[in-house]
């Protein structure tokens, strides 16, 4: 695993190796170790995954304090284009940045809490899997809608799910972080 800086403070991407033999391929994701010694600490207390068709937007999702978490996030088939913004108070607060996460060239993104998240699936069936540090809580659940903080998806019309339609815009959203 080799940590690099992702795209907002705070951020890591992590490349994965990949092994390929006549079988497949095999991908470590995840060692509490080697994340420790690279001076990152996440406690998993949850996962979950998406399967995704082409042009689908998930999207900008959150836990507010005091649930708010952690995520690591990647991509297990297919490729996306994952996509975050700033909710933390301070310089970076509205900036924006994006990963093409692909699950041929694996790599995960470590999400510092106070970070709005989304990504645009490239392909069907693109599958994400999400390890966050707190469990779910419907009352802390948020987000931003996916059009709103100035981000170019490459996408006018991404297939969205009612609630994602829904949120609030970015600048109408008073940030707890």
């Amino acid at each position: 695993m080799r940590f690099i800086d992702g795209p907002l403070t705070g951020t890591y991407v992590v490349e994965l190796k990949k092994l390929d033999d006549g079988r497949g391929s095999f991908v470590k994701t995840f060692s509490a170790s080697v994340f420790e010694n690279s001076g990152i600490r996440v406690d998993v207390l949850e996962e979950f995954y998406s399967v995704s068709a082409k042009n689908v937007v998930r999207g900008m999702h959150f836990q507010t304090p005091p649930r708010d978490h952690e995520k690591i996030v990647f991509c297990a088939a297919g490729s996306v284009l994952d996509v975050l913004v700033d909710l933390r108070a301070g310089s970076s607060y509205g900036c924006s940045g994006s990963v093409l996460l692909d699950a041929r060239q694996p790599k995960l993104l470590i999400i510092p809490r106070g970070i709005a998240h989304g990504f645009r699936s490239l392909e069907h069936g693109s599958l994400m899997v999400y390890k966050t540090s707190t469990e779910h809580d419907p009352a802390h659940d948020a987000g931003i809608r996916w059009d709103s903080f100035g981000f170019d998806w490459g996408i006018a019309h991404p297939i969205l799910s009612s609630r994602d339609e829904a949120l609030p815009l970015f600048k109408n959203y008073a940030s707890p972080f």
